[in-house]
């Protein structure tokens, strides 16, 4: 497998496990472009922040996997991050996985509900540009995970949605 360039997505408080997990047990896999805690200051502009997502961290990666967990989807950075990853940049636009953390619900047939995850994400799950899959199953099979989402990201670039309009603020708890 190629060795992708992997920005991983998460809700810093909640899931900062699984994203420690992801690069003890894969980090030798992908080339890490991921935020670590405290790299960008919570006191610079939305504007600026946005600006070091897009063209410092994103402008190169090729697959963006969201951690998804019960809080993922109150965060304006996660949004920030996804619509980041979606647009046109060097090298094209970035594949997307969602990866639901053992915590989510699930409902009856197994599925995740799209009013607990990124609304970014959801609308590209909905399109059949975005995959998805459980933590277990992601782990057991990431490579192959990784490598559909680059893939997707040529095969499937017509149906992104990044539509919708950038989060302003967190979401209450």
């Amino acid at each position: 497998m190629t060795r992708h360039k992997l920005f991983i997505s998460y809700f810093h408080n909640d899931d900062q496990v699984y994203k420690n997990a992801l690069e003890r047990d894969f980090g030798h896999l992908v080339i890490s472009k991921s935020v670590g805690p405290g790299e960008i200051k919570s006191d610079n502009s939305a504007d600026y922040t946005k600006q070091l997502i897009q063209h410092g961290y994103l402008a190169d990666t090729s697959v963006l996997a969201v951690l998804v967990g019960p809080n993922t989807f109150k965060r304006k950075h996660v949004d920030w991050e996804i619509s980041a990853a979606l647009m046109a940049k060097v090298g094209g636009h970035s594949g997307l996985i969602g990866v639901f953390l053992p915590e989510m619900r699930t409902s009856e047939n197994g599925g995740w509900f799209y009013n607990e995850m990124p609304p970014r994400l959801a609308d590209n799950i909905k399109s059949g540009y975005a995959s998805y899959c459980s933590w277990d199953n992601f782990t057991k099979n990431f490579s192959s995970k990784v490598e559909s989402a680059f893939n997707n990201r040529i095969s499937l670039k017509n149906k992104i949605d990044n539509s919708r309009v950038q989060m302003t603020r967190n979401l209450k708890s």
